[in-house]
């Protein structure tokens, strides 16, 4: 392996790693958020919990795929280029 490869490789693995750390922070602030505001809802009105739990769970659900987006560009980083 030549050097130009090495720098290359090199290259492919921090742009990866990245990808997915930017790519993670946001999902984890969003689904922390969602989840500690959804928890105070239920307890400031219990009657509402069911709702709340669907919400919170599509929306985290929904934060979640910004998470694995990054995954796969993260994959495309290293495998395709």
């Amino acid at each position: 392996m030549d050097m130009a490869q090495a720098i290359a490789i090199m290259g492919k693995a921090i742009g990866a790693g990245i990808a997915m750390g930017f790519g993670a922070i946001g999902p984890g602030i969003g689904e922390g958020n969602a989840v500690a505001h959804a928890l105070d809802g239920m307890a400031r009105q219990p009657e509402t919990t069911s709702t709340l739990r669907t919400n919170m769970i599509l929306g985290c659900a929904i934060a979640e795929t910004t998470g694995i987006y990054s995954l796969l560009i993260a994959f495309l980083i290293l495998f395709a280029l």
